[in-house]
């Protein structure tokens, strides 16, 4: 018994023709302004005033980033919300680059793009952790502060938690300059 196909949350023909709509109104914004089709080259570049994404290319962009970001390798980031921005501002940077002529499946396409701004910003993400975790080394924050095993709260030699905790947030905030 053959597997019965279940419609995804993208409708890659939709969205096909959704950019297909877009590159044209695009291609029509550019002869508008400079008297000419843009070529290859000119697609590559960003140009001045291209015309607003459509809404429903948008709404494709964001839910195939969330749903990407739902996979075991990447649900259990703290900062999943800055990979799927990421994902989507990737999109819209290269939504230029797509070629209708040259594949059918905007989908995969796009998939891609958001899966690597997914690895770059773990990527930026572990960098600033090591950074953090260096400075925090260097001053000598772990001598200075230990856990209350009964409080669960950050105390000093002295006992005074709120003083500590205010030490922590300035090292913290300096570390992310």
């Amino acid at each position: 018994m053959a597997k019965r196909k279940t419609e995804n949350y993208v409708n890659n023909r939709d969205f096909l023709d959704s950019l297909m709509v877009y590159r044209k109104m695009v291609e029509q914004d550019f002869f508008e302004k400079n008297d000419r089709y843009p070529d290859k080259q000119d697609r590559s570049k960003n140009w001045e005033g291209k015309p607003r994404v459509p809404h429903y290319i948008g709404e494709c962009f964001l839910k195939i980033a969330t749903h990407l970001s739902y996979k075991p390798n990447f649900v259990n980031y703290m900062f999943r919300e800055d990979m799927i921005c990421d994902g989507i501002e990737n999109c819209l940077q290269y939504i230029h680059n797509f070629d209708p002529g040259k594949s059918t499946n905007p989908f995969a396409y796009f998939t891609q793009i958001i899966y690597f701004a997914f690895l770059r910003r773990i990527s930026k993400e572990k960098k600033q952790l090591e950074i953090k975790s260096k400075i925090l080394e260097r001053s000598g924050f772990d001598e200075v502060l230990h856990m209350d095993s009964h409080t669960g709260d950050m105390i000093g030699y002295n006992g005074i938690s709120s003083d500590m905790n205010s030490i922590k947030e300035t090292l913290e905030m300096r570390s992310k300059r």
